[in-house]
């Protein structure tokens, strides 16, 4: 398993960052999420914490070193992260559930294998074309389907960020799977919130095509901030250059510097980029301890 990743998450012009990103790796299996708690209900960055820390935990105990089912880990991952959320809620006698959309990947055996809730998006880009892309649980794609609006109308539809499936709330949410897909060399999969893909959505295999992540997703970041001016959400990324690895070892270049096995990350405190710190346990339970105490005191949580 070979390959070069980049994570980044910028607060925009909002004054907190609500969305996660995460990945974390075994030998043999490497996991990508990104979340987007949803700011139209309380402490979004609660319910995409909440989401992340359970689905890297999950992770970090079933992938000894593989996962035996990766679509069925997917499903009990997002469903049970949803179940926490509500869980947690209704122990803080919350007045309504935190939300968030999800997209979350698993590779292994160079096969790539997805799942998502929401409209944070996961594109797969191979010889410089759009190969998959995620569909949005949102109003506006079901009227682009269904044939009322166009693409165009839909990039300026004031219920554009209407989403009819979440983690949290009161319905259960609607998973999406993809198909298992081989990953092959040069391949390049894409993870991101809305805030990245919106203003960039007819730009982004341009930007990320033929390109090593490290050095393109950064400029398509700042283009995106530009293009949304002073209306610019969250902005959060993982994406990947596959490579094949004859040798079969776990060969990972980033950003960062090496990093342990089976560890993942966040952003930092006020939602600027490249988080890449390790959290022990201790700190693992120690941020989920400060939801909790956000939570009962109404206040948001830090990020």
């Amino acid at each position: 398993m070979k390959f070069t990743i980049y994570q980044e998450s910028r607060i925009g012009t909002r004054q907190t960052n609500q969305d996660r990103v995460a990945y974390c790796y075994s030998r043999d299996t490497l996991l990508l999420i990104v979340a987007d708690g949803m700011g139209g209900h309380a402490h979004g960055e609660i319910a995409a914490q909440i989401a992340t820390n359970h689905i890297t935990t999950l992770f970090q105990r079933e992938a000894r070193p593989h996962l035996p089912d990766p679509m069925f880990f997917l499903s009990v991952a997002i469903e049970g992260a949803h179940a926490e959320i509500v869980a947690e809620a209704q122990r803080q006698a919350m007045p309504e559930s935190p939300r968030t959309t999800c997209v979350v990947c698993v590779i292994q055996n160079n096969v790539a294998y997805w799942a998502h809730v929401g409209d944070s998006r996961l594109y797969l880009l191979r010889d410089g074309k759009i190969l998959s892309q995620t569909r949005d649980h949102s109003l506006v794609q079901t009227m682009v389907e269904s044939g009322t609006i166009t693409s165009e109308q839909a990039r300026r539809h004031p219920a554009r960020n209407r989403i009819f499936s979440c983690l949290g709330g009161t319905q259960e949410p609607q998973i999406d799977f993809s198909r298992k897909t081989p990953m092959l060399d040069g391949d390049i999969l894409v993870l991101c919130t809305d805030g990245v893909w919106g203003p960039m959505e007819e730009d982004v295999c341009a930007q990320l095509a033929f390109t090593n992540v490290l050095n393109s997703v950064p400029r398509m970041l700042d283009e995106a901030e530009q293009r949304a001016g002073k209306s610019s959400d969250n902005l959060s990324i993982i994406a990947i250059n596959w490579e094949e690895d004859e040798a079969e070892e776990l060969i990972c270049y980033s950003d960062m510097p090496t990093m342990p096995m089976d560890v993942y990350t966040v952003p930092p405190e006020g939602g600027m980029h490249n988080a890449n710190a390790p959290l022990s346990d201790d700190e693992i339970e120690e941020a989920i301890e400060e939801i909790r105490n956000s939570i009962r005191q109404n206040l948001p949580i830090r990020n």
